[in-house]
């Protein structure tokens, strides 16, 4: 049964998009309502509604073009007698090429093995030359390394500044008190704000996405003005580390699940870096492999074992 899945504002809206697409109308199609769209918080939490329409299968049957009438065939005798004739001329042929072919191979053959052995002897001793360069270059790299200078990034104060009005403006306008620590990663270069006080699962929302989007837009706010890009992390509580935990213990419990039962697992929708977390958390596993599957914002891994 045919089918798409579409997202919109209102269910409707989906809906609308799918027929279109389907290229039929609504007494011709089954409709599953996936998800509802929420309004969210200021913004925040906002989701689109998402459906499945199919095709209903009488439709699906009239859709499918007509077969073509069969043509005219010959008898089988004649069939059979133009096919033994098609199958001497076809082995005449491949006979005379075959000798010929035969004939040039063992000219060459003598002439060929020689030949090998000289460049297998010279591709031996440019192996060897090749492998002692490389060495060399990777030893003169890593001294150059070691005595390079560390990066010393300069964090923009005004750029922390604007994300620190921005984030207040946020907490005055939903009346909660957050107490901010900014702290500075001399590696490279990040800041880091954490946010205290009561009633915080409010900035986190589900899996972190109120989170996330807080974190987006204060990092659109902190660069506007800024000529050199500061990123900004925003940690309620010290959600982030524990969320990291969490999808490490999620990754090796599926990935245990895969093994025992040889299905593959497919996890829920998740952002980038937290797919991210979850394959760099399985990829010294020999005995499974994770890979991404679907379109954004419904892009999941799934677990499954290797091949």
């Amino acid at each position: 049964m045919a089918f798409v899945e579409k997202t919109g504002k209102s269910v409707d809206e989906a809906v609308a998009a799918a027929l279109a697409e389907l290229n039929v109308t609504a007494d011709q199609a089954v409709v599953e309502v996936l998800e509802e769209a929420k309004k969210g918080f200021l913004g925040f939490g906002r989701k689109d509604a998402r459906v499945r329409v199919s095709v209903k299968p009488a439709e699906a049957e009239a859709e499918k073009p007509a077969e073509a009438a069969p043509a005219a065939e010959k008898t089988v005798s004649e069939a059979a007698a133009d096919a033994v004739a098609a199958v001497k001329v076809a082995a005449t042929v491949a006979a005379g090429a075959l000798a010929k072919k035969a004939d040039a191979v063992k000219a060459d053959a003598a002439v060929a093995a020689e030949d090998f052995k000289k460049k297998a002897a010279d591709a031996k001793d440019d192996a060897v030359d090749d492998a002692i360069a490389a060495l060399n270059a990777l030893k003169s790299e890593r001294r150059e390394r070691q005595n390079r200078e560390p990066r010393k990034y300069n964090v923009s104060d005004e750029a922390v500044a604007a994300a620190k009005e921005f984030l207040q403006k946020i907490f005055n306008a939903m009346h909660i008190e957050v107490a901010m620590e900014k702290f500075i990663n001399k590696n490279d270069g990040s800041v880091t704000l954490r946010l205290h006080g009561d009633d915080m699962g409010i900035l986190i929302g589900k899996h972190g996405q109120t989170l996330d989007s807080l974190q987006y837009l204060t990092n659109l706010v902190a660069n506007k003005n800024s000529n050199e890009r500061v990123r900004v992390i925003i940690d309620v509580e010290d959600y982030r580390d524990r969320r990291i935990e969490t999808l490490n213990r999620l990754a090796a419990r599926l990935a245990d699940k895969v093994k025992r039962t040889g299905e593959r697992v497919a996890l829920e929708p998740m952002n980038p870096h937290e797919r991210k977390i979850i394959h760099m958390a399985l990829q010294g596993d020999r005995r499974v492999t994770t890979l991404s599957e679907g379109d954004e914002p419904y892009r999941h891994v799934v677990i499954e074992l290797k091949k």
